[in-house]
């Protein structure tokens, strides 16, 4: 299974190609999915993004762990909840939810499903697929609201769209940051605030590969030698503060192996052009408590890297 991202289609960035689709390490990208047509049903338009980009490996769920589930209910349908024009039901995020489990894995949904997620009621653990299904639901959702009140806010619709999935990593941190017990750096002047907030990260995503968000591997990593706009790009780790700081931007890679959200980040983007990044997400939030900004480069090849990871190259900036 070829399960390569470009960044294009990691941060929502795509511009006339697919953001993912590599069936093989160095073919061309398949023709990208036209985004929906208002006559086009949800359904129909996911039908086509699985057809285009079939991941059968996600088929076999492995359990999530509850704590996990209880933080992102939590962060999800808090945010999700306090959009303009959400009157609280359930009813569309339950339909899809439905519909996303049928068409990517043939599955029926669980009655009460959204609602027990939702009331963090998890008498059985979820599955990998359930809370891949739970997410896509949720957040077709929350995009949907956000463009049918548009006057509510202040940015443009894709702006918007993404500052929804920020606020949500925002809310995942702070969980996770009282959960996890993580300590800070005030700032990234030297190797002992590198090492603090190495920590921090490490604590994070060893946290999400234990409770199933990562089914395999996660890891950012600061020693980086990969090609970008046609030049190598070399940063030893012990070099990432010093870059920082000169120059005034540094460089790190994400590094993860089948996250539990791969499907429905694909095919959010393929029919929507966002994608909900959890794990992205919190992360950049936790660069920011410490005074920087940081994110996916939108341009990054990871075709060098074994088929089962998906990569990002991260850029990291003082505020």
């Amino acid at each position: 299974m070829m399960m390569k991202l470009t960044q294009l289609g990691i941060v929502g960035a795509l511009v006339g190609v697919l953001l993912l689709s590599m069936p093989g390490c160095g073919d061309p990208p398949e023709p990208a999915i036209e985004e929906p047509t208002g006559s086009m049903t949800t359904a129909a338009a996911l039908t086509d993004a699985v057809a285009a980009n079939p991941l059968p490996d996600f088929s076999e769920w492995w359990p999530i762990g509850d704590e996990f589930a209880t933080l992102m209910s939590d962060a999800i349908v808090s945010e999700w909840t306090a959009l303009a024009g959400n009157a609280g039901g359930f009813e569309t995020v339950s339909d899809h939810a439905t519909e996303y489990l049928d068409i990517v894995y043939q599955r029926d949904a669980p009655t009460s499903l959204v609602q027990d997620f939702a009331a963090k009621a998890f008498s059985t653990p979820l599955e990998s697929g359930e809370f891949d299904a739970l997410s896509y639901a949720f957040y077709r959702s929350a995009f949907d609201l956000i463009e049918a009140n548009l006057d509510a806010y202040e940015e443009p619709l894709e702006a918007e769209r993404r500052n929804f999935t920020r606020r949500v990593g925002q809310r995942a941190f702070a969980t996770l940051e009282d959960r996890l017990g993580l300590e800070l750096p005030a700032g990234l002047d030297d190797q002992v605030s590198f090492e603090i907030l190495r920590a921090a990260i490490d604590s994070i995503t060893t946290f999400l590969k234990q409770d199933g968000y990562f089914r395999d591997h996660g890891a950012f990593v600061f020693d980086v030698d990969v090609e970008h706009q046609g030049q190598r790009l070399g940063q030893p780790d012990a070099e990432f503060v010093d870059r920082l700081q000169t120059a005034g931007v540094a460089h790190a890679l994400f590094e993860m192996g089948y996250p539990v959200i791969l499907p429905s980040a694909v095919y959010l983007f393929a029919t929507v052009g966002e994608a909900q990044h959890h794990s992205s997400r919190t992360v950049e939030e936790l660069f920011a408590r410490v005074g920087y900004v940081a994110s996916e480069t939108h341009d990054f090849d990871p075709s060098g890297y074994p088929p089962d990871m998906v990569v990002e190259l991260w850029e990291v900036r003082r505020r």
